[in-house]
């Protein structure tokens, strides 16, 4: 049995699209700026513009960073001796910074998904 022409390997989809790079080259950039997507690759002109990441890289970002930070301030409420300001002021922070970094990187790895399985848009042959 031949192989299927357009056949699309998961992992390395999903590696390339971590990196915000194209899913099916790996060698042009995905975004434009901080989380707008380019109409199409510029290196193999594979289109982006049909995705639906919608909701998915927010939410899996906020699950990332709740299992990160919810176990750091329970060990460090029962730990150390921290005055309130510093809570209030160290764990917004925190959460702001880590959700603001993992966001795009998360949005890669979902537009990435949606081209490996062929879902919205990406099943016609480019």
């Amino acid at each position: 049995m031949a192989a299927d022409p357009d056949e699309r390997k998961l992992s390395p989809a999903l590696m390339k699209g971590l990196s915000r790079k194209c899913p099916r080259c790996g060698e042009a950039p995905m975004f434009d700026g901080y989380l707008s997507v380019r109409d199409t690759c510029d290196s193999c002109g594979l289109e982006f513009h049909h995705h639906r990441a919608d909701d998915m890289h927010p939410w899996i970002t906020i699950l990332i960073v709740g299992h990160l930070v919810v176990p750091m301030m329970l060990t460090a409420a029962t730990s150390w001796n921290w005055p309130d300001w510093v809570h209030m002021t160290f764990w917004p922070a925190m959460v702001l910074i880590l959700s603001l970094s993992i966001l795009p990187f998360a949005k890669g790895f979902v537009i990435a998904l949606q081209w490996a399985l062929k879902m919205h848009g990406f099943s016609r042959p480019t």
